[in-house]
């Protein structure tokens, strides 16, 4: 058994995430989150459809975007109907951005003001992941 030393923490600072979807079709992913979450495509291999990678982003949320042929999530909810998520964004404004996808076919838990304080709401993108916006109203 080999035994690790921890670093300082001053050596190492971790500053981001990034979860990765797989796909069948990255360009029309890439259009759906542009058009109706406000992410921009900032990333892609190759620069032209069909892709086999991008990334998306809006300010320092990033998700990348892997292309599998055919794939298609497995609908888990009923497994664990309280609540299954694949991303949480925490942001301030969550209200306002609510209000401006309220009525979506794509918003699939109304707006909640959660009992550890958080207001959060659901989207549900047409790949069948799930993205949670918490935080701040």
């Amino acid at each position: 058994m080999t035994q690790t030393t921890a670093l300082p923490p001053t050596e190492v600072t971790i500053r981001s995430a990034a979860p990765t979807f797989l796909v069948s079709d990255i360009a029309t992913t890439i259009d759906w989150y542009v058009a109706n979450l406000g992410f921009e495509k900032t990333g892609s291999v190759p620069k032209l459809p069909p892709f086999v990678y991008a990334s998306i982003a809006r300010g320092p949320v990033e998700i990348m975007l892997l292309s599998l042929d055919g794939y298609e999530k497995p609908d888990l909810r009923a497994l664990r109907p309280v609540g299954l998520w694949d991303v949480y964004v925490r942001c301030d404004g969550v209200t306002a951005l609510y209000e401006s996808l309220a009525g979506k076919s794509f918003v699939q838990m109304p707006l909640t003001h959660q009992s550890y304080g958080d207001w959060e709401f659901e989207v549900r993108d047409p790949n069948g992941y799930v993205l949670v916006f918490g935080g701040t109203a």
